[in-house]
């Protein structure tokens, strides 16, 4: 009798070990994410100086690279020196060649929400340089929900949607009520633009081939 309660007392050890690790870490797995939200809060996009070549010929190379990180242009205006961009929506996991998404904690949450970044550039006049900002909104999307009358209905609760196929449809009073909710602002993408936007413009001075970016 004894023999079996040692051996229940054994596996119940083994069962709270176990619990313990699986605790433990998903706790440090939060506290990772956390200390990454955190960090890239804290992290600003520094503006980059360059030689006054021109606004015009800066604003070709910026429209360039974001054209190649797949942004559309929604304004360029030399007078002002202001690039802005059309609203991407955010990589997913299987769009390997898109480079949007700088950092774990960004791409996983372009594939967990619906997630757009549209990206402001301003190009000003400092002393005998040019300096280059940078800004990356990121907006989330917010859906409201539909009635469901049972459990067995909940693949139609943001959509109309069946159980093999989801759609993005949406009823008149949900299409009203949708709305982009604005989140921090995506300081490492911003920094990676204004990086590859220096690239490019020291490999056109030196004359060389413009520079193939990797995915980030």
């Amino acid at each position: 009798m004894s023999g079996q309660n040692m051996q229940r007392n054994a596996r119940i050890e083994r069962h709270k070990t176990a619990g313990n690790l699986c605790t433990c870490a998903l706790i440090a797995c939060a506290l990772v994410f956390a200390g990454c939200a955190q960090q890239q809060q804290r992290e600003v996009a520094a503006p980059v100086s360059v030689p006054d070549i021109g606004k015009g010929e800066i604003m070709e190379v910026a429209e360039d690279v974001l054209a190649g990180m797949h942004f559309t242009i929604e304004k360029a205006d030399v007078s002002s020196g202001l690039v802005r961009t059309r609203p991407l929506p955010g990589a997913q996991f299987f769009e390997f060649w898109r480079s949007d998404n700088v950092g774990g904690k960004n791409s996983l949450q372009a594939n967990l929400h619906t997630i757009r970044r549209t990206v402001e550039l301003d190009i000003s006049q400092h002393g005998d340089q040019l300096q280059i900002d940078c800004d990356v909104r990121v907006q989330r999307l917010s859906l409201p929900e539909r009635d469901v009358s049972s459990s067995a209905q909940a693949y139609g609760m943001f959509t109309r949607s069946s159980p093999s196929l989801q759609r993005m449809s949406f009823d008149t009073k949900q299409s009203q009520e949708m709305a982009w909710i604005d989140l921090e602002k995506d300081t490492r993408l911003a920094a990676e633009i204004l990086k590859r936007i220096e690239r490019r413009l020291a490999s056109r001075a030196s004359g060389e081939p413009p520079v193939t970016e990797s995915r980030t």
